[in-house]
């Protein structure tokens, strides 16, 4: 999927991985799409639940041998 920005959060265990969603979020304009990489396996239920507290669309998860991906839409 085609992503304007990137997060790499792996290796990085909760909050850490959200923290440093909504962070770079707020320079991010509306509409556009943040991928971020994680391997916590919290971030599955955390990065679902941030988005959908805060307005923004998750598009896509997924899930590989060794990381966890997200693509977010910024409301």
């Amino acid at each position: 999927m085609i992503h304007d920005n990137e997060i790499d959060a792996t290796g990085l265990l909760c909050p850490l991985p959200v923290l440093k969603i909504r962070k770079r979020l707020k320079s991010v304009d509306s509409g556009k799409i943040l991928l971020v990489l994680a391997d916590d396996p919290a971030s599955i239920i955390d990065i679902p639940h941030f988005c959908n507290e805060q307005g923004h669309q998750l598009l896509k998860m997924g899930k590989s041998k060794t990381n966890l991906t997200f693509f977010i839409k910024k409301k």
